[in-house]
């Protein structure tokens, strides 16, 4: 079950991709896709994450900030940003606070760890305005960014 669409956000601490320290209150102002994602340099998530980064430029434009997260180590997205020219920040959650904070584990998840494919859209006042539970990793960001597009 995920989190319900108009409560607040959990915040969270976490680090990306070059070890930077990141808080979910930093872009508060900001709409944020929060995606998670099972595991880097699987085709699936690679997919997905490619095709967040040729949407880049439409969510720049409305202002909205992608990050990725799994709960793969930092070193490990470093080189999946690097391998796949990835401009946006992945958070390790090797801990799995923030997976289990967002309620995307699931049974199969708290067993070996990672997490499931669900992406929350959070506000600018930092509450959930959408969840998605059942994407397309190659249709997704495309998605989102005719989403996005279509607001004034």
């Amino acid at each position: 079950m995920t989190l319900p669409i108009g409560s607040p956000a959990p915040d969270f601490e976490a680090r990306d991709q070059n070890n930077k320290v990141v808080r979910l209150s930093d872009f508060r102002g900001r709409h944020v896709i929060l995606y998670f994602y099972p595991k880097d340099n699987t085709p699936g998530c690679t997919v997905e994450a490619v095709g967040f980064q040729h949407e880049m430029n439409a969510f720049k434009k409305h202002k909205v900030v992608v990050l990725g997260v799994s709960t793969d180590s930092v070193a490990s997205h470093c080189g999946f940003a690097k391998k796949h020219k990835l401009s946006f920040q992945l958070l390790s959650d090797e801990d799995k606070k923030m997976s289990k904070a967002y309620d995307v584990l699931g049974l199969l998840g708290r067993v070996i760890g990672l997490a499931k494919r669900v992406t929350y859209v959070i506000d600018k006042e930092g509450l959930i305005e959408e969840v998605f539970t059942s994407v397309s990793p190659a249709e997704h960001a495309k998605d989102l960014a005719l989403i996005f597009s279509r607001r004034k």
